[in-house]
């Protein structure tokens, strides 16, 4: 069992005056019922990575964490869209479109959404942080740490930490809160790519680090 030592480390670098939590394109588009990838949405929901997340966002709720919900979406005409990839190209033929203002682009279930969340929606590229608000709005909120989970540990998540670090972020990854495909790529790139630059936890950890005795509690 992890000792109170280590949760005590923990909560200290995730100190919620300090710390804002990520959820990346976990939106019912993605890893809905109706995702345009079933294959990650899937994954996302078997692996149980997606009911950690709710964990953690609820968590977060009650403990004053503030929450960002980053959504990667595109207009209907498709103006300001990236076409210089590859899986921007395929997104376009996907059967369910990301567009602006439809269900696609809702926060999927079970995650639930404060009035005090931030969505921060993206018309462009492939980063949730780069190029988005989530940098200025981190700032002015006073967040020192990136607490980054959702979808998919094969492009998003990775740019969402390496994006994190290069400004100056403490980057934290529960791994059992982020997903990806094939199953066995996740583990893999968080061993071997993301350890290097973040803090590797779990949601339990994380949980029990915030519910260390004096850490205040919003009131309901």
């Amino acid at each position: 069992m992890p000792s109170y030592e280590k949760y005590e480390k923990l909560r200290e670098i995730l100190d919620p005056a300090t710390t804002a939590l990520l959820t990346v394109e976990c939106q019912q588009g993605v890893v809905g019922t109706e995702s345009a990838l079933p294959e990650l949405a899937a994954e996302a929901r078997s692996s149980g990575a997606l009911a950690n997340v709710a964990r953690l966002v609820a968590a977060a709720h009650q403990y004053g964490v503030q929450v960002l919900h980053a959504v990667a979406e595109r207009r209907p005409d498709g103006r300001g869209a990236s076409h210089n990839a590859r899986l921007f190209r395929a997104a376009e033929r996907l059967p369910v479109q990301q567009l602006s203002g439809t269900a696609a682009v809702r926060i999927a279930p079970p995650i639930e959404v404060a009035d005090e969340d931030f969505v921060v929606r993206r018309l462009h590229g492939l980063s949730p942080v780069a190029g988005t608000d989530v940098d200025p709005l981190l700032r002015n909120l006073g967040c020192r740490t990136l607490l980054v989970t959702g979808v998919s540990s094969n492009v998003a998540i990775p740019n969402a930490v390496f994006d994190a670090v290069n400004l100056g972020y403490t980057a934290v990854v529960p791994a059992d809160a982020v997903a990806g495909v094939p199953a066995d790529y996740t583990p893999a790139m968080i061993r071997n790519t993301l350890a290097l630059v973040a803090t590797i936890t779990a949601t339990q950890d994380v949980l029990a680090a915030w519910k260390l005795p004096g850490r205040p509690v919003r009131p309901a």
